[in-house]
């Protein structure tokens, strides 16, 4: 029997029903154009509003596998409420995710739930666990690319659409991310309880310092260009091309000024 304590760790936060508000009327702003004066401050909310959406939305995914899967810990830890704010630090979660999609159009995996995993039985769930947050960017990046991939953008607002586009993008960056199996990412987390206690014990020390390896390594060229060809690829597949996600970025980049996009072609060209 769920209990009134019960109810109230799992009653959704009002921090998340203002992000979906926000998210909700800058998207109308976009697609009709009231904020005609800085189309890209609309397009900046959108993204980075349905960015944190996202984010809760991942970190909720993990949490509420691991509920049922035996961590019954979680509701009391405010993980089932989808407030950003009980996603570990607020700087790390929220604020350098939203400085990596400005530095370089970049979903960077920035929350976390603290899992207490002796609370659960069987080498699958925790599996599971790990890969259920960046499946949910995975079902985000099909959802907001539907339009795309459906064919049915032929009335949808120019703004709109490079919106779209960009915050695509972003959720397919994170599930890539998300997914390599370095220690600290999810990806690792989906393989480590196949591997040795052994290798467990001699991976864990660098478990801290894998997602600042990955974002090193994409300051190379050579790898930098191999990652973002697999995002592009994976873009033109649900209907994205380069010219969308291009000018997506360019809009979302209000404080450079509005972008002179050309008004002939163009729209979906790759």
């Amino acid at each position: 029997m769920t209990t009134a304590a019960q109810r109230a760790d799992r009653r959704v936060s009002p921090v998340f029903l203002a992000l979906v508000a926000v998210m909700a009327v800058s998207g109308w702003a976009v697609w009709t154009g009231r904020l005609a004066a800085s189309p890209g401050f609309a397009v900046f909310l959108f993204v980075v509003s349905g960015w944190i959406v996202s984010l809760c939305l991942h970190e909720y995914a993990h949490a509420r596998t691991a509920l049922h899967s035996g961590d019954i810990s979680i509701g009391a830890k405010g993980y089932l409420t989808l407030n950003p704010l009980k996603y570990t630090h607020a700087l790390l979660s929220i604020v350098l995710p939203v400085i990596f999609v400005i530095m370089g159009g970049i979903g960077l995996p920035g929350g976390a739930v603290f899992i207490e995993r002796g609370r659960i039985r069987g080498r699958w769930r925790h599996s599971l666990i790990s890969a259920a947050g960046p499946l949910t960017n995975v079902l985000f990046a099909a959802v907001v690319s539907a339009p795309f991939w459906l064919g049915a953008m032929d009335d949808v607002p120019r703004d709109f659409r490079y919106a779209l586009a960009f915050l695509a993008l972003l959720q397919v960056t994170a599930a890539i991310l998300n997914f390599l199996p370095v220690p600290g990412l999810d990806g690792y987390g989906v393989l480590e309880p196949w591997l040795s206690p052994t290798i467990r014990r001699q991976v864990e020390p660098f478990a801290p310092f894998g997602l600042i390896a990955v974002f090193g390594l994409l300051w190379v060229p050579e790898i930098n260009h191999i990652f973002f060809d697999a995002v592009d690829a994976i873009l033109r597949g649900l209907g994205i091309g380069n010219w969308d996600t291009y000018w997506g970025q360019e809009l979302f980049r209000f404080w450079q000024g509005e972008p002179e996009i050309p008004q002939v072609g163009g729209a979906g060209l790759s």
